[in-house]
């Protein structure tokens, strides 16, 4: 009987073994296969998170990189390595990739003293700017560096790199415009300042043929202040939100050039010059602001006359329809522009020194910029070429909603007119229909 009793319990504990080493088993299992489930969920974890960081550094408009405290590159974002098109930038040295010290300088610097380091870099055209290449015109880049943990020796450097040409350009734009608007300001006061000290200190007044004289070349001077400064508002005005509240309303182009001959129409007329109209359809409406449209053709050919005082000029002033909207120029055979001179015409108070007369060309250096921003705010472009001593051409092009139609307007006919020619009282207008 009692072995039969051990026998039971003998069976019984190699069962109870066998369910419990079977359970062992099960949940050791089940704890690697759970200690892998987290593990693989904290790796994913940090893929999501990188990917996120990653996707937002590349969301950046500005280059990003990180930096080793040995200065090797370990990260960049897309804008980063756009910099450097074909170039392998991580685990580069800076200096390898900052071809320019200048850039580089600041870099080393925040990492050297474990500070914030922000500084702007002006390189010059003929400088390589981040690259292997150069870049034309004058750049303008913001370096900010600093550690991420600055009291970490070994933590590593963040590095924004910002191109801040264009705030450049117009700063220079800002401080040329007020430097040259002051000394063209200070010229004509302190010239009408001269002759009133002359007039009251001199004693004067009573010489009636000296005060006269005086007081007309003060008047002569005191318009070209008027001038300029109608031309400095004209500016802002287009430079400002008033350009989006243009009065647009149709009105006759050949109209606008006929009250443009007529106010220059004395000058024309000392000069012999004579103004032709080439009208691809003579009652061909805009679809504008008329005060604008005035001043560009009004400063477009009082150009040309002020470039050519003293030759038999001839201007012509033409528009034609074309596919892709309207063109219209103004073109003379004067004199001509210098090609170093033409990329910089339309800037504020550009005047072209010399020319062929070698003279200094008159006028308050405001009146082609007015002509290009008034263009611009009617959705048009404006281009210039010119071969000196045969033709100068102004032509700008506007889009085909700037010309107003009716229904029942007629297919154009092409119109050859002398608006104005040489000789005292000689108006004419002689057409010619092809």
């Amino acid at each position: 009987m009692l072995p039969l009793t051990l026998s039971i319990i003998c069976a019984f504990m190699v069962i109870l073994l066998v369910i419990t080493t079977s359970r062992l088993s099960r949940e050791r299992r089940q704890a690697t296969e759970e200690k892998k489930r987290l593990e693989q969920e904290h790796e994913n974890a940090l893929i999501l998170r990188e990917s996120q960081s990653r996707g937002l550094l590349n969301a950046l408009s500005d280059p990003f990189f990180l930096l080793d405290p040995e200065g090797i590159i370990r990260y960049a974002n897309s804008p980063a390595e756009e910099l450097f098109p074909g170039g392998r930038i991580v685990d580069r040295h800076l200096d390898e990739v900052f071809l320019d010290g200048r850039l580089a300088e600041p870099i080393r610097e925040a990492a050297t003293e474990r500070r914030a380091v922000t500084t702007q870099v002006i390189l010059s055209q003929q400088s390589a700017t981040l690259a292997n290449h150069e870049q034309a015109g004058e750049t303008a880049w913001l370096v900010d560096a600093a550690p991420v943990e600055p009291d970490n020796p070994d933590s590593p450097l963040r590095v924004t790199i910002r191109n801040t040409t264009a705030e450049h350009h117009t700063d220079q734009v800002r401080k040329d415009f007020v430097a040259n608007a002051s000394h063209e300001l200070r010229t004509p006061l302190a010239i009408i300042n001269g002759y009133l000290e002359n007039l009251i200190e001199g004693n004067l007044l009573e010489d009636r043929d000296t005060a006269l004289r005086f007081l007309k070349i003060m008047g002569k001077h005191g318009r070209r202040i008027a001038r300029i400064v109608e031309d400095m508002l004209i500016i802002s005005r287009l430079e400002s939100s008033e350009a989006s509240t243009l009065k647009l309303k149709p009105f006759r182009l050949e109209r606008c050039v006929q009250d443009v001959v007529e106010r220059l129409e004395s000058v024309i007329t000392d000069q012999g010059c004579t103004v032709k109209l080439r009208m691809g359809n003579p009652k061909l409406r805009l679809e504008g602001d008329r005060f604008y449209w005035t001043q560009i053709l009004f400063n477009l050919v009082d150009n040309a006359l002020k470039q050519n005082p003293d030759i038999p000029l001839t201007v012509e002033v033409g528009w034609e329809e074309t596919r892709n909207g309207l063109v219209i120029w103004v073109s003379d055979n004067g004199v001509g522009i210098p090609s170093e001179d033409l990329p910089f015409i339309f800037r504020r108070f550009y005047r072209v020194e010399k020319h062929h007369s070698q003279v200094e060309i008159k006028g308050t250096g405001l009146g082609l910029s007015i002509v290009r921003r008034a263009v611009e705010a009617h959705g048009g472009d404006i281009e210039v070429t010119s071969t000196p001593g045969e033709d100068t051409r102004f032509e700008i092009t506007l889009p085909p909603q700037t010309i107003h139609r009716k229904k029942q307007d007629k297919p154009p006919l092409e119109t050859t007119a002398v608006v104005s020619q040489p000789g005292p009282g000689s108006r004419t207008v002689d057409s010619e229909r092809p």
